[in-house]
């Protein structure tokens, strides 16, 4: 199946391979480590990426962007996950943070925010997931009440990626009570803040896990002070932002590129072994391979649907549902190709430590960003809708 382009396109893979060649080093496994030196690079890349316009290259040049078409924007994203993302936590400004504050933030909350995510200068985490509301997002917690010209919030935020290192926070907090005037769903009611993450009345608490530090955390609000000028949109009216940042987030991570970088090497790094691999173990590769080229074509169309703004989130969730399968299938198989590799040569420690790394972090696929129950109703719902 021909995936080609263009010419731009090509190009532009090449400078970035370039790139990652000269400016990441080799056994990098992302900016996530105990290793602080992995952060710092992934912020100099950033700031690499930026200095050639290429961070955010499809965002409008009034905000900092190269104008560039989504199409080459697929390819940076795609590169950048094959090469295990040394943009680092920047991918969440650049896919999705800056792209909603471009379509419902004010002037001066596009002044403020947009430069700095286009220079690769601010790491944000989201504040969505609360202990008691996951994949029902809806039904978190989190309370905004009236304070004289704004808000107090309070509550308690959990799984938040990058807290620990973020300056600013994506906020959801309940701001009207179900059941109260006009408020009758629990979709109503809500309102999204873009708070900074030094305010003294937050606190961080990073949850411990195989992932590596700075992946998980607790975060906790008391009495956080926000105002009018704090809120993106309208208050109230969170939801319909939260249905866009799903759609731009879900999409933004190309996890298949990584899949089909280290399935591919596979037989380079066996040589002579793969011939003696089961016939059965080969079988499951080539069906993972398969497997990438469907979770390719299926992110393209929700890329082409987003550019004429007709995407729903049907088809995101159906994205969603192959790339996480996909993930935790391609880990699988590769961990047992893995262990007929051999542990004498430069290539297969390069292997042998990207592989692990993918099936550590394969494991919590189907939960993150909506679990995969969640995605299976979304798409249920849309086709059924579709149907009638």
């Amino acid at each position: 199946m021909d995936f080609d382009m263009g010419k731009r396109a090509g190009d532009l893979r090449r400078e970035l391979r370039d790139l990652v060649d000269d400016h990441v080093p080799e056994r990098f496994l992302g900016a996530f480590t105990d290793d602080p030196a992995d952060l710092e690079t992934a912020q100099q890349f950033c700031r690499t990426l930026a200095d050639r316009n290429l961070l955010c290259l499809a965002w409008p040049e009034e905000f900092g962007g190269g104008g560039a078409s989504v199409w080459e924007q697929t390819v940076v994203r795609e590169e950048m996950w094959a090469h295990h993302e040394p943009r680092g936590a920047q991918y969440m400004g650049v896919n999705w943070v800056g792209p909603i504050i471009m379509r419902h933030g004010t002037e001066d909350q596009q002044r403020t925010h947009l430069p700095p995510i286009a220079a690769g200068e601010v790491i944000w985490c989201q504040g969505f997931s609360e202990p008691e509301a996951g994949s029902d997002l809806a039904s978190l917690r989190t309370t905004a009440r009236p304070d004289g010209d704004g808000w107090l919030v309070s509550g308690q935020k959990i799984w938040t990626s990058y807290a620990t290192m973020a300056q600013w926070c994506f906020l959801l907090a309940r701001t009207s009570r179900v059941g109260e005037g006009a408020t009758q769903k629990k979709q109503q009611g809500l309102t999204i803040f873009l708070v900074p993450m030094d305010d003294p009345a937050i606190t961080v608490r990073p949850i411990r896990s195989m992932l590596g530090p700075h992946h998980l955390n607790e975060v906790f609000f008391d009495a956080l002070r926000v105002t009018e000028a704090d809120v993106l949109g309208t208050v109230d009216a969170g939801w319909s932002i939260v249905q866009d940042v799903m759609s731009f987030e879900r999409v933004g991570i190309a996890r298949y590129a990584r899949c089909e970088r280290l399935l591919a090497a596979a037989p380079t790094v066996l040589g002579e072994r793969w011939e003696s691999l089961p016939a059965e173990l080969r079988g499951r590769w080539i069906r993972m391979l398969t497997h990438c080229r469907r979770a390719r074509l299926l992110a393209y169309r929700v890329v082409a649907l987003q550019r004429s703004g007709r995407i729903t989130p049907g088809d995101a969730s159906a994205y969603r549902i192959a790339v996480t399968k996909l993930d935790q299938d391609s880990a699988e198989v590769l961990m047992d190709i893995a262990a007929a590799v051999g542990h004498d040569d430069h290539r297969a420690a390069w292997f042998l430590g990207e592989v692990e790394d993918h099936w550590r972090y394969s494991q919590a696929s189907t939960v993150s960003s909506g679990s995969i129950e969640m995605q299976r109703i979304l798409l249920s719902r849309a086709m059924l809708s579709g149907a009638t």
